[in-house]
């Protein structure tokens, strides 16, 4: 009967392992084609970002009497997956780790992702590549599994005119480098 019983427990557990396999490879597939990383390009490191984008009320450059909340920029600490730090994330889009290494992105495809609440997906490349580190050699960026981060619906006009707003958001960053 013990035997039976450790024999049950053990087929559950591997059910379970299972089904969390096919579902990271799910939530990998997830992601639409057009945000997948170029071919010859490997993942090299992920990170978790939290922060807040900002937005500065601003006036239309076609209709100077229309104004809505444009981004000015992201302000985020990067984490690796066991939560130690690992840099920030700030405007140009740029990523800079803590060994002074950074990579400035460069938006080539964009999707609107799962989360109608959060900011989209996003498939940026390096723009450019600084210091020695771990972004020194990244070549593509994606932001997926947004949360939150959207520009405020309302509250923009001529009164609100450069006021800002820090909206919380948090993000998982894949870098990917070219392959060896």
């Amino acid at each position: 009967m013990k035997v039976r019983s450790i024999l049950i427990a053990a087929l559950g557990l591997l059910i379970a392992v299972m089904a969390g396999v096919a579902n990271a490879g799910a939530e990998m597939s997830a992601v639409p084609d057009a945000l997948k990383a170029p071919a010859g390009q490997v993942l090299a490191l992920s990170a978790r970002a939290a922060g807040v984008q900002i937005y500065a009320c601003t006036a239309d450059k076609d209709d100077p009497t229309r104004f809505s909340w444009t981004l000015k920029a992201p302000e985020a600490t990067l984490r690796d997956k066991s939560g130690k730090p690992l840099g920030k994330h700030y405007a140009g889009p740029t990523w800079e780790a803590t060994d002074g290494s950074k990579v400035v992105g460069d938006v080539v495809a964009k999707d609107a992702g799962p989360d109608p609440a959060a900011i989209p997906w996003l498939l940026l490349r390096a723009k450019s590549t600084s210091g020695t580190g771990v972004f020194s050699a990244v070549a593509s960026i994606q932001r997926l599994r947004t949360v939150g981060g959207k520009a405020p619906a309302n509250g923009c006009d001529q009164g609100q005119s450069g006021k800002e707003a820090r909206v919380s958001y948090s993000a998982e960053y894949l870098f990917y480098t070219a392959q060896p």
